[in-house]
């Protein structure tokens, strides 16, 4: 299994652009598939400086239903006349984020819905799209109270109310080494996830973790974590529970919350950034 990051909010690469988002192009058994487009075309042009054929991508996963995961797939469509987008039937609603007074909209752009209906296979619970390859929705109670703390919410006007993360689903693909599991923002916490996937799959290792935490926050117009120091141990703690053999994150985990969590997980924490390619084996 290869992954490539098409999208981060990072590159090392001068030749790529990075944007606030996610995009990966994922080759699994033989075939190709995208989860998510990041928040405009640009992860297209890197697909180009790359080499990699967005035209023959089989299948694309949208994570959830927020702009800067869902944005650029109207540069997919223009691309890839086929492959359906596999997605949560809820990251059609309307998302938003703020302190609950002044919120601003996250969800997707007009030019993805309803447009492009056609090309999505909404989903209600769990998938199999292909051989070795999962699709879990949420199956934990109470996570509204987790939207509530983060400030992410659901819905408009008066049917505003905290995100329960009903949207995001986790991607779990099945290697010879074990599972790798990908949630590209984690709202509902990454112990969340875990427990999820460790009940979906008992007894399975978990090859790798891939994906943003949900960590990066701003203050007085510096990139700050928003995570406490017993949120981050909770979250190590998880990890070594499940015997996670590595963890790739950027993105919304951010270089602030990536320094925090570096001296729990040592050698398994692994950065993202836009160009990088992750074999695993």
């Amino acid at each position: 299994m290869q992954i490539t990051v098409l999208i981060e909010n990072t590159t090392q690469n001068p030749a790529l652009t990075p944007e606030h988002g996610l995009s990966l192009f994922i080759r699994y058994g033989g075939h190709l598939w995208l989860l998510d487009a990041g928040a405009s075309g640009a992860f297209a042009a890197n697909a180009d400086v790359l080499g990699l054929p967005l035209d023959s991508v089989e299948a694309a996963i949208l994570s959830h239903g927020h702009y800067d995961h869902g944005g650029g797939l109207a540069a997919f469509f223009a691309r890839n006349a086929h492959a359906p987008v596999y997605a949560l039937r809820a990251a059609g609603e309307a998302y938003s984020s703020g302190d609950g007074t002044a919120r601003h909209e996250i969800g997707l752009p007009d030019t993805v819905l309803p447009r492009y209906a056609p090309r999505f296979v909404w989903l209600d619970s769990a998938t199999h799209p292909a051989p070795g390859v999962t699709l879990l929705p949420h199956a934990t109670p109470g996570l509204d109270a987790v939207g509530a703390q983060r400030h992410l919410y659901r819905g408009r006007g008066g049917a505003v109310r905290p995100d329960d993360f009903r949207h995001e689903l986790t991607a779990v693909f099945e290697t010879e080494t074990g599972l790798v599991v990908i949630n590209s923002c984690s709202h509902a916490g990454l112990p969340v996830i875990l427990d999820e996937v460790a009940a979906r799959f008992p007894n399975r290792p978990i090859r790798a973790f891939v994906g943003g935490l949900h960590m990066r926050g701003r203050k007085d117009g510096q990139e700050i974590c928003v995570f406490s120091r017993a949120e981050v141990q909770t979250l190590a703690d998880s990890v070594h529970r499940h015997g996670v053999q590595a963890v790739y994150t950027g993105h919304c985990t951010g270089g602030a919350g990536y320094a925090v969590l570096a001296p729990c997980l040592g050698k398994l924490l692994h950065p993202l950034s836009t160009g990088d390619c992750i074999e695993l084996a």
